[in-house]
Protein backbone atom coordinates (compact mmCIF):
# COMPACT_ATOMS: atom_id res chain seq x y z
CA UNK A 1 0.00 0.00 0.00
CA UNK A 2 1.28 3.44 -1.01
CA UNK A 3 -0.59 6.64 -0.17
CA UNK A 4 0.31 10.27 -0.59
CA UNK A 5 -0.46 13.72 0.75
CA UNK A 6 0.10 16.40 -1.85
CA UNK A 7 -0.47 19.93 -0.55
CA UNK A 8 -0.12 23.13 -2.55
CA UNK A 9 2.34 25.48 -0.80
CA UNK A 10 0.16 28.57 -1.13
CA UNK A 11 -0.68 29.19 2.53
CA UNK A 12 -0.97 27.54 5.90
CA UNK A 13 -1.99 23.93 6.50
CA UNK A 14 -5.79 24.02 7.02
CA UNK A 15 -7.15 21.56 9.57
CA UNK A 16 -9.28 19.99 6.83
CA UNK A 17 -6.15 19.23 4.82
CA UNK A 18 -4.39 18.14 7.99
CA UNK A 19 -7.17 15.59 8.55
CA UNK A 20 -6.64 14.33 4.98
CA UNK A 21 -2.92 13.92 5.70
CA UNK A 22 -3.75 12.16 8.95
CA UNK A 23 -6.13 9.65 7.32
CA UNK A 24 -3.47 8.84 4.71
CA UNK A 25 -0.88 8.41 7.44
CA UNK A 26 -3.17 6.24 9.58
CA UNK A 27 -3.94 3.96 6.63
CA UNK A 28 -0.27 3.59 5.74
CA UNK A 29 0.85 2.98 9.31
CA UNK A 30 -1.94 0.54 10.00
CA UNK A 31 -1.19 -1.56 6.93
CA UNK A 32 2.59 -1.41 6.82
CA UNK A 33 2.40 0.91 3.82
CA UNK A 34 4.34 3.93 2.58
CA UNK A 35 3.29 7.52 3.25
CA UNK A 36 4.53 9.87 0.51
CA UNK A 37 4.69 13.67 0.75
CA UNK A 38 4.56 15.41 -2.63
CA UNK A 39 4.43 19.17 -3.15
CA UNK A 40 2.06 20.35 -5.89
CA UNK A 41 3.58 23.75 -6.64
CA UNK A 42 2.50 24.38 -10.23
CA UNK A 43 0.61 27.49 -9.09
CA UNK A 44 3.74 29.47 -9.85
CA UNK A 45 2.36 32.84 -8.75
CA UNK A 46 1.18 31.76 -5.29
CA UNK A 47 3.47 28.87 -4.32
CA UNK A 48 6.38 29.71 -2.02
CA UNK A 49 9.11 27.76 -0.30
CA UNK A 50 8.18 29.56 2.94
CA UNK A 51 4.67 28.13 2.77
CA UNK A 52 6.09 24.71 1.94
CA UNK A 53 8.35 24.82 4.98
CA UNK A 54 5.46 25.82 7.24
CA UNK A 55 3.45 22.85 5.99
CA UNK A 56 6.37 20.47 6.57
CA UNK A 57 6.88 21.87 10.07
CA UNK A 58 3.19 21.45 10.91
CA UNK A 59 3.14 17.86 9.68
CA UNK A 60 6.21 17.01 11.74
CA UNK A 61 4.71 18.75 14.77
CA UNK A 62 1.63 16.53 14.38
CA UNK A 63 3.89 13.48 14.24
CA UNK A 64 2.96 12.68 10.62
CA UNK A 65 6.45 11.84 9.41
CA UNK A 66 6.55 10.71 5.79
CA UNK A 67 8.52 7.76 4.46
CA UNK A 68 9.23 9.17 1.02
CA UNK A 69 9.05 12.62 -0.49
CA UNK A 70 10.49 16.10 -0.16
CA UNK A 71 13.51 16.39 2.14
CA UNK A 72 13.79 12.63 2.66
CA UNK A 73 13.95 11.47 -0.96
CA UNK A 74 12.94 8.15 -2.46
CA UNK A 75 13.04 6.11 -5.64
CA UNK A 76 10.16 7.83 -7.44
CA UNK A 77 11.13 11.50 -7.15
CA UNK A 78 11.58 14.32 -7.61
CA UNK A 79 8.74 15.18 -5.26
CA UNK A 80 8.04 18.79 -6.27
CA UNK A 81 5.98 19.14 -9.41
CA UNK A 82 8.04 22.06 -10.66
CA UNK A 83 11.01 19.67 -10.75
CA UNK A 84 9.08 17.16 -12.89
CA UNK A 85 8.32 19.24 -16.02
CA UNK A 86 10.52 17.06 -18.25
CA UNK A 87 8.49 14.03 -17.15
CA UNK A 88 5.21 15.75 -18.02
CA UNK A 89 6.51 16.89 -21.44
CA UNK A 90 7.55 13.35 -22.35
CA UNK A 91 4.13 12.00 -21.42
CA UNK A 92 2.40 14.77 -23.36
CA UNK A 93 4.30 13.82 -26.50
CA UNK A 94 3.13 10.27 -25.96
CA UNK A 95 -0.54 11.28 -25.80
CA UNK A 96 -0.24 13.57 -28.81
CA UNK A 97 1.41 10.83 -30.85
CA UNK A 98 -1.36 8.37 -29.97
CA UNK A 99 -4.12 10.84 -30.80
CA UNK A 100 -5.46 10.75 -27.24
CA UNK A 101 -4.60 14.45 -26.93
CA UNK A 102 -4.54 17.36 -29.36
CA UNK A 103 -3.40 20.98 -29.66
CA UNK A 104 -6.03 23.66 -29.14
CA UNK A 105 -5.40 27.18 -30.49
CA UNK A 106 -8.69 28.77 -29.41
CA UNK A 107 -8.27 32.20 -27.86
CA UNK A 108 -9.47 33.07 -24.39
CA UNK A 109 -11.97 35.47 -25.95
CA UNK A 110 -13.46 32.75 -28.17
CA UNK A 111 -13.70 30.32 -25.27
CA UNK A 112 -15.41 32.93 -23.11
CA UNK A 113 -17.90 33.71 -25.86
CA UNK A 114 -18.74 30.01 -26.19
CA UNK A 115 -19.14 29.74 -22.43
CA UNK A 116 -21.58 32.64 -22.28
CA UNK A 117 -23.60 31.27 -25.17
CA UNK A 118 -23.89 27.86 -23.52
CA UNK A 119 -24.98 29.39 -20.24
CA UNK A 120 -27.58 31.47 -22.06
CA UNK A 121 -28.87 28.28 -23.67
CA UNK A 122 -29.14 26.64 -20.27
CA UNK A 123 -26.51 23.97 -20.86
CA UNK A 124 -23.39 23.27 -18.76
CA UNK A 125 -20.34 25.04 -20.22
CA UNK A 126 -17.88 22.72 -21.97
CA UNK A 127 -15.32 23.05 -24.74
CA UNK A 128 -17.06 22.99 -28.12
CA UNK A 129 -14.31 20.98 -29.84
CA UNK A 130 -13.32 23.62 -32.40
CA UNK A 131 -9.71 22.38 -32.68
CA UNK A 132 -10.48 18.72 -32.15
CA UNK A 133 -10.41 17.90 -35.85
CA UNK A 134 -7.69 20.26 -37.07
CA UNK A 135 -5.61 18.56 -39.80
CA UNK A 136 -2.05 17.66 -38.85
CA UNK A 137 -0.56 20.03 -41.44
CA UNK A 138 -2.61 22.93 -40.06
CA UNK A 139 -1.42 22.15 -36.54
CA UNK A 140 2.18 22.03 -37.79
CA UNK A 141 1.76 25.34 -39.62
CA UNK A 142 0.42 27.11 -36.55
CA UNK A 143 3.12 25.69 -34.33
CA UNK A 144 5.72 26.76 -36.85
CA UNK A 145 4.28 30.26 -36.82
CA UNK A 146 4.97 30.48 -33.11
CA UNK A 147 1.45 30.04 -31.80
CA UNK A 148 1.31 28.61 -28.27
CA UNK A 149 -1.64 26.25 -27.91
CA UNK A 150 -2.91 24.36 -24.93
CA UNK A 151 -3.05 20.57 -25.05
CA UNK A 152 -6.44 18.95 -24.48
CA UNK A 153 -7.53 15.39 -23.78
CA UNK A 154 -9.70 13.85 -26.48
CA UNK A 155 -12.63 12.65 -24.36
CA UNK A 156 -14.77 9.91 -25.90
CA UNK A 157 -18.34 11.01 -26.53
CA UNK A 158 -21.56 9.46 -25.22
CA UNK A 159 -20.21 7.17 -22.54
CA UNK A 160 -20.26 6.89 -18.78
CA UNK A 161 -17.22 7.04 -16.52
CA UNK A 162 -17.39 4.98 -13.32
CA UNK A 163 -15.19 4.69 -10.28
CA UNK A 164 -15.74 2.93 -6.98
CA UNK A 165 -15.19 5.28 -4.08
CA UNK A 166 -14.00 3.58 -0.89
CA UNK A 167 -16.17 5.98 1.14
CA UNK A 168 -19.13 6.72 -1.14
CA UNK A 169 -19.56 3.63 -3.30
CA UNK A 170 -19.94 3.71 -7.07
CA UNK A 171 -19.85 7.18 -8.65
CA UNK A 172 -20.87 7.78 -12.27
CA UNK A 173 -20.33 10.73 -14.63
CA UNK A 174 -21.25 11.14 -18.29
CA UNK A 175 -18.61 12.34 -20.74
CA UNK A 176 -21.12 14.63 -22.48
CA UNK A 177 -20.88 17.04 -19.54
CA UNK A 178 -17.10 16.79 -19.16
CA UNK A 179 -15.79 18.21 -22.41
CA UNK A 180 -12.14 18.00 -23.41
CA UNK A 181 -10.12 19.20 -20.39
CA UNK A 182 -6.86 21.09 -20.73
CA UNK A 183 -3.86 18.91 -19.90
CA UNK A 184 -1.10 21.48 -20.48
CA UNK A 185 -1.57 25.23 -20.48
CA UNK A 186 -0.12 27.45 -23.19
CA UNK A 187 2.86 28.34 -20.97
CA UNK A 188 3.80 24.66 -20.74
CA UNK A 189 2.64 24.23 -17.14
CA UNK A 190 0.60 21.04 -16.65
CA UNK A 191 -2.94 21.29 -15.32
CA UNK A 192 -3.64 19.78 -11.92
CA UNK A 193 -5.67 16.83 -13.20
CA UNK A 194 -2.93 15.88 -15.63
CA UNK A 195 0.12 16.18 -13.38
CA UNK A 196 -1.55 14.37 -10.50
CA UNK A 197 -2.33 11.33 -12.64
CA UNK A 198 1.23 11.04 -13.94
CA UNK A 199 2.68 11.56 -10.46
CA UNK A 200 0.38 9.06 -8.77
CA UNK A 201 1.07 6.43 -11.42
CA UNK A 202 4.84 6.85 -11.48
CA UNK A 203 4.97 6.94 -7.67
CA UNK A 204 2.95 3.68 -7.57
CA UNK A 205 0.22 5.21 -5.40
CA UNK A 206 -2.37 2.55 -4.62
CA UNK A 207 -4.92 4.64 -2.69
CA UNK A 208 -5.81 8.29 -3.31
CA UNK A 209 -7.46 9.71 -0.18
CA UNK A 210 -8.52 13.34 -0.51
CA UNK A 211 -11.36 15.78 0.08
CA UNK A 212 -14.76 15.49 -1.54
CA UNK A 213 -14.10 18.71 -3.47
CA UNK A 214 -12.01 16.51 -5.79
CA UNK A 215 -14.90 14.21 -6.75
CA UNK A 216 -15.63 16.22 -9.89
CA UNK A 217 -11.95 15.96 -10.90
CA UNK A 218 -11.91 12.18 -10.64
CA UNK A 219 -13.72 11.28 -13.92
CA UNK A 220 -11.27 13.43 -15.87
CA UNK A 221 -8.40 11.70 -14.10
CA UNK A 222 -9.90 8.26 -14.81
CA UNK A 223 -10.05 9.19 -18.51
CA UNK A 224 -6.40 10.25 -18.43
CA UNK A 225 -5.48 6.92 -16.87
CA UNK A 226 -7.36 5.22 -19.69
CA UNK A 227 -5.58 7.32 -22.31
CA UNK A 228 -2.24 6.08 -20.99
CA UNK A 229 -3.50 2.51 -20.60
CA UNK A 230 -2.93 2.62 -16.83
CA UNK A 231 -5.04 1.18 -14.02
CA UNK A 232 -6.36 3.90 -11.68
CA UNK A 233 -5.70 3.64 -7.94
CA UNK A 234 -8.46 3.19 -5.40
CA UNK A 235 -10.18 6.50 -4.58
CA UNK A 236 -11.60 7.66 -1.25
CA UNK A 237 -13.16 11.11 -0.96
CA UNK A 238 -13.50 12.51 2.55
CA UNK A 239 -16.32 14.77 3.62
CA UNK A 240 -15.66 18.42 4.26
CA UNK A 241 -14.88 19.75 7.73
CA UNK A 242 -17.60 22.20 8.72
CA UNK A 243 -17.89 24.87 11.38
CA UNK A 244 -20.47 24.70 14.20
CA UNK A 245 -22.99 26.44 11.88
CA UNK A 246 -22.51 23.64 9.34
CA UNK A 247 -20.89 25.97 6.80
CA UNK A 248 -17.43 25.05 5.45
CA UNK A 249 -14.85 25.81 8.13
CA UNK A 250 -13.36 29.23 7.42
CA UNK A 251 -11.72 32.20 9.09
CA UNK A 252 -15.07 33.50 10.32
CA UNK A 253 -15.23 30.48 12.62
CA UNK A 254 -11.93 31.44 14.25
CA UNK A 255 -8.74 29.42 13.99
CA UNK A 256 -8.62 27.14 10.95
CA UNK A 257 -4.94 26.29 10.43
CA UNK A 258 -2.68 23.93 12.29
CA UNK A 259 -0.31 26.83 12.97
CA UNK A 260 -3.07 28.78 14.72
CA UNK A 261 -3.93 25.85 16.97
CA UNK A 262 -0.23 25.46 17.78
CA UNK A 263 -0.08 29.13 18.71
CA UNK A 264 -3.15 28.77 20.93
CA UNK A 265 -1.40 26.10 22.95
CA UNK A 266 -2.91 22.81 21.82
CA UNK A 267 -0.77 19.70 22.04
CA UNK A 268 -0.14 17.81 18.79
CA UNK A 269 -1.52 14.52 20.08
CA UNK A 270 -4.74 16.28 21.09
CA UNK A 271 -5.27 17.81 17.65
CA UNK A 272 -4.42 14.52 15.95
CA UNK A 273 -6.78 12.57 18.20
CA UNK A 274 -9.62 15.02 17.67
CA UNK A 275 -9.17 15.32 13.89
CA UNK A 276 -9.23 11.53 13.56
CA UNK A 277 -12.66 11.41 15.13
CA UNK A 278 -14.20 13.92 12.69
CA UNK A 279 -15.96 11.69 10.21
CA UNK A 280 -14.39 8.45 11.39
CA UNK A 281 -16.46 5.94 13.34
CA UNK A 282 -14.05 3.30 14.59
CA UNK A 283 -15.34 -0.22 14.63
CA UNK A 284 -15.20 -2.23 17.83
CA UNK A 285 -12.41 -4.72 17.27
CA UNK A 286 -12.45 -8.14 18.96
CA UNK A 287 -10.26 -6.89 21.81
CA UNK A 288 -12.51 -3.92 22.51
CA UNK A 289 -12.47 -0.55 20.85
CA UNK A 290 -13.60 3.01 20.67
CA UNK A 291 -17.27 3.57 21.39
CA UNK A 292 -19.27 5.49 18.81
CA UNK A 293 -20.51 8.59 20.63
CA UNK A 294 -21.26 12.17 19.67
CA UNK A 295 -19.65 13.64 22.77
CA UNK A 296 -16.04 12.82 23.62
CA UNK A 297 -15.54 9.99 26.06
CA UNK A 298 -12.47 8.47 27.64
CA UNK A 299 -12.75 5.62 25.12
CA UNK A 300 -12.12 8.12 22.32
CA UNK A 301 -8.79 9.28 23.71
CA UNK A 302 -6.47 7.01 21.78
CA UNK A 303 -2.77 7.29 20.89
CA UNK A 304 -2.00 7.72 17.21
CA UNK A 305 -0.38 4.29 16.91
CA UNK A 306 -3.50 2.63 18.26
CA UNK A 307 -5.72 4.68 15.95
CA UNK A 308 -3.60 3.48 13.03
CA UNK A 309 -4.14 -0.11 14.09
CA UNK A 310 -7.92 0.43 14.10
CA UNK A 311 -8.26 2.68 11.05
CA UNK A 312 -10.34 1.38 8.14
CA UNK A 313 -11.62 3.39 5.17
CA UNK A 314 -14.88 1.47 5.49
CA UNK A 315 -15.44 3.19 8.84
CA UNK A 316 -15.11 6.71 7.37
CA UNK A 317 -18.44 8.50 7.06
CA UNK A 318 -19.48 10.28 3.88
CA UNK A 319 -21.41 12.81 5.99
CA UNK A 320 -19.70 16.10 6.74
CA UNK A 321 -17.96 16.41 10.10
CA UNK A 322 -18.24 19.43 12.39
CA UNK A 323 -15.15 20.97 13.94
CA UNK A 324 -16.04 21.99 17.49
CA UNK A 325 -13.20 23.70 19.34
CA UNK A 326 -14.87 23.03 22.69
CA UNK A 327 -14.52 19.30 22.06
CA UNK A 328 -10.92 19.83 20.97
CA UNK A 329 -10.32 21.68 24.25
CA UNK A 330 -11.82 18.74 26.15
CA UNK A 331 -9.40 16.38 24.44
CA UNK A 332 -6.50 18.76 25.03
CA UNK A 333 -7.23 18.97 28.77
CA UNK A 334 -6.83 15.21 28.98
CA UNK A 335 -3.45 15.26 27.27
CA UNK A 336 -2.24 18.24 29.28
CA UNK A 337 -3.01 16.45 32.52
CA UNK A 338 -1.06 13.43 31.31
CA UNK A 339 2.05 15.43 30.38
CA UNK A 340 5.23 14.62 32.21
CA UNK A 341 6.49 17.69 34.13
CA UNK A 342 9.62 17.99 31.98
CA UNK A 343 7.59 18.06 28.78
CA UNK A 344 5.01 20.41 30.26
CA UNK A 345 7.75 22.95 31.02
CA UNK A 346 9.16 22.56 27.52
CA UNK A 347 5.78 23.04 25.85
CA UNK A 348 4.74 25.96 28.08
CA UNK A 349 8.04 27.81 27.84
CA UNK A 350 7.23 29.85 24.67
CA UNK A 351 4.02 31.09 26.27
CA UNK A 352 5.77 31.90 29.55
CA UNK A 353 8.43 33.85 27.66
CA UNK A 354 5.83 35.72 25.65
CA UNK A 355 4.09 36.72 28.90
CA UNK A 356 7.38 37.89 30.40
CA UNK A 357 7.34 35.31 33.19
CA UNK A 358 10.46 33.60 31.89
CA UNK A 359 13.10 36.19 31.12
CA UNK A 360 16.24 34.24 30.34
CA UNK A 361 17.96 30.89 30.43
CA UNK A 362 16.40 28.87 33.24
CA UNK A 363 18.65 27.76 36.06
CA UNK A 364 18.30 24.21 37.33
CA UNK A 365 16.45 25.53 40.37
CA UNK A 366 14.03 27.58 38.28
CA UNK A 367 13.41 24.64 35.97
CA UNK A 368 12.71 22.42 38.98
CA UNK A 369 10.33 25.07 40.34
CA UNK A 370 8.37 25.12 37.07
CA UNK A 371 8.21 21.32 37.04
CA UNK A 372 6.51 21.46 40.43
CA UNK A 373 4.21 24.41 39.72
CA UNK A 374 2.89 23.67 36.23
CA UNK A 375 1.27 20.22 36.71
CA UNK A 376 -1.35 21.44 39.23
CA UNK A 377 -1.84 24.56 37.10
CA UNK A 378 -2.95 22.64 34.00
CA UNK A 379 -5.83 21.10 35.94
CA UNK A 380 -7.73 24.33 35.30
CA UNK A 381 -6.70 25.20 31.73
CA UNK A 382 -7.66 24.05 28.25
CA UNK A 383 -4.54 25.25 26.46
CA UNK A 384 -0.91 26.02 27.16
CA UNK A 385 -1.53 29.67 26.30
CA UNK A 386 -3.77 29.98 29.37
CA UNK A 387 -1.04 28.94 31.81
CA UNK A 388 0.51 32.41 32.26
CA UNK A 389 -2.84 33.82 33.43
CA UNK A 390 -3.05 31.07 36.05
CA UNK A 391 0.33 32.17 37.40
CA UNK A 392 -0.73 35.80 37.82
CA UNK A 393 -1.17 35.34 41.57
CA UNK A 394 2.45 34.25 41.85
CA UNK A 395 4.11 36.84 39.64
CA UNK A 396 1.87 39.90 39.55
CA UNK A 397 0.13 40.27 42.91
CA UNK A 398 0.32 43.84 44.34
CA UNK A 399 -1.39 45.60 47.22
CA UNK A 400 -2.50 48.34 44.82
CA UNK A 401 -4.37 45.79 42.68
CA UNK A 402 -6.08 44.38 45.77
CA UNK A 403 -7.26 47.78 47.02
CA UNK A 404 -8.36 48.79 43.52
CA UNK A 405 -10.81 45.88 43.61
CA UNK A 406 -13.84 46.98 45.67
CA UNK A 407 -14.96 43.46 46.64
CA UNK A 408 -11.50 42.58 47.98
CA UNK A 409 -11.18 45.91 49.76
CA UNK A 410 -14.56 45.45 51.43
CA UNK A 411 -13.58 41.98 52.59
CA UNK A 412 -10.19 42.91 54.04
CA UNK A 413 -11.47 46.00 55.84
CA UNK A 414 -14.16 44.01 57.63
CA UNK A 415 -13.08 43.50 61.29
CA UNK A 416 -12.65 39.71 61.22
CA UNK A 417 -10.70 39.62 57.97
CA UNK A 418 -8.63 42.63 59.02
CA UNK A 419 -7.57 40.83 62.17
CA UNK A 420 -6.48 37.81 60.09
CA UNK A 421 -4.49 39.99 57.70
CA UNK A 422 -2.68 41.86 60.48
CA UNK A 423 -1.95 38.68 62.45
CA UNK A 424 -0.60 37.03 59.29
CA UNK A 425 1.81 39.93 58.69
CA UNK A 426 2.89 39.95 62.33
CA UNK A 427 3.60 36.21 62.42
CA UNK A 428 5.38 36.20 59.02
CA UNK A 429 7.78 38.77 60.45
CA UNK A 430 9.15 36.11 62.78
CA UNK A 431 9.26 33.15 60.38
CA UNK A 432 11.32 32.28 57.36
CA UNK A 433 9.93 31.58 53.88
CA UNK A 434 6.96 29.20 53.71
CA UNK A 435 8.58 26.72 51.33
CA UNK A 436 6.61 23.61 52.30
CA UNK A 437 3.00 22.68 52.90
CA UNK A 438 3.78 21.90 56.49
CA UNK A 439 5.24 25.35 57.12
CA UNK A 440 2.18 27.04 55.65
CA UNK A 441 -0.25 24.86 57.60
CA UNK A 442 1.63 25.56 60.84
CA UNK A 443 1.43 29.31 60.18
CA UNK A 444 -2.28 29.09 59.38
CA UNK A 445 -2.80 27.36 62.73
CA UNK A 446 -0.98 30.18 64.49
CA UNK A 447 -3.18 32.78 62.77
CA UNK A 448 -6.27 30.82 63.79
CA UNK A 449 -5.12 30.72 67.41
CA UNK A 450 -4.33 34.44 67.35
CA UNK A 451 -7.63 35.57 65.85
CA UNK A 452 -10.17 32.89 66.71
CA UNK A 453 -11.16 32.69 63.01
CA UNK A 454 -11.41 29.35 61.26
CA UNK A 455 -12.62 27.76 58.02
CA UNK A 456 -13.49 30.20 55.26
CA UNK A 457 -13.26 33.16 57.66
CA UNK A 458 -9.61 32.24 58.18
CA UNK A 459 -8.42 30.99 54.83
CA UNK A 460 -10.20 33.37 52.48
CA UNK A 461 -8.55 36.50 53.93
CA UNK A 462 -5.20 34.66 53.87
CA UNK A 463 -5.78 33.89 50.17
CA UNK A 464 -6.57 37.51 49.35
CA UNK A 465 -3.56 38.81 51.26
CA UNK A 466 -1.04 36.37 49.75
CA UNK A 467 -2.41 35.97 46.22
CA UNK A 468 -4.51 39.08 45.55
CA UNK A 469 -7.34 36.89 44.29
CA UNK A 470 -10.62 35.56 45.63
CA UNK A 471 -10.04 32.07 44.26
CA UNK A 472 -7.34 29.84 42.83
CA UNK A 473 -5.33 26.69 43.49
CA UNK A 474 -5.09 25.16 46.95
CA UNK A 475 -3.21 27.50 49.27
CA UNK A 476 -0.95 24.78 50.64
CA UNK A 477 0.32 24.31 47.06
CA UNK A 478 0.32 27.95 46.00
CA UNK A 479 1.90 29.61 49.04
CA UNK A 480 5.04 27.40 49.10
CA UNK A 481 5.39 27.98 45.34
CA UNK A 482 5.40 31.75 45.92
CA UNK A 483 8.10 31.65 48.56
CA UNK A 484 10.27 29.11 46.72
CA UNK A 485 10.24 31.41 43.69
CA UNK A 486 10.89 34.49 45.83
CA UNK A 487 14.23 33.12 47.06
CA UNK A 488 15.53 32.26 43.59
CA UNK A 489 18.45 34.47 42.49
CA UNK A 490 17.89 37.26 39.99
CA UNK A 491 19.72 35.35 37.26
CA UNK A 492 17.50 32.23 37.58
CA UNK A 493 15.61 33.16 34.40
CA UNK A 494 12.27 33.93 36.04
CA UNK A 495 10.54 37.25 36.52
CA UNK A 496 10.98 38.36 40.16
CA UNK A 497 8.40 37.05 42.64
CA UNK A 498 7.47 38.97 45.81
CA UNK A 499 7.61 36.87 48.99
CA UNK A 500 4.60 36.10 51.16
CA UNK A 501 6.14 38.19 53.95
CA UNK A 502 6.43 41.26 51.72
CA UNK A 503 2.91 40.77 50.40
CA UNK A 504 1.45 40.54 53.90
CA UNK A 505 3.42 43.61 55.03
CA UNK A 506 2.15 45.65 52.05
CA UNK A 507 -1.47 44.69 52.75
CA UNK A 508 -1.08 45.38 56.50
CA UNK A 509 0.38 48.81 55.76
CA UNK A 510 -2.55 49.65 53.48
CA UNK A 511 -5.04 48.45 56.09
CA UNK A 512 -3.40 50.60 58.75
CA UNK A 513 -3.58 53.64 56.48
CA UNK A 514 -7.16 52.81 55.58
CA UNK A 515 -8.29 52.67 59.20
CA UNK A 516 -6.46 55.90 60.00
Amino acid sequence: MRVRFAPSPTGHLHVGNARTALFNWLLARGHGGTFILRIEDTDLERSTRESEQRILDDLRWMGLQWDEGVECGGDTGPYRQTERFDIYRAHTERLLASGAAYHCFCSEEALEADRRAQLAAGVPPRYSGTCRTLPADEVARRLGAGQTPVVRLRVPAHREVHFDDEVRGRVTFHTDVIGDPVLVRSDGVPAYNYAVVIDDHLMHVTHVIRGEDHISNTPRQVLIYEAFGWTPPAFAHLSLVLGPDHAPLSKRHGATSVAEFRQKGYLPEALVNYLALIGWSPRRLPDGGISEQTEPSSDELVPAAEMARRFRLSDVSHSAGVFDEQKLAWVNRHYLKGCEPERLVREALPFLRQAGLVTGLLSDAADAWLREVLPPTVASVDRLSQIPDRLTTIFHMTADAVFNTPALTDELTAPAARSVALALARLLDTTGPLETREQFRALATQVRDATGQKGKALFHPIRVVLTGAAEGPELDLLVPAIDRAAVLPADAGLSPVVSCRSRAFAIAERLTRHSA
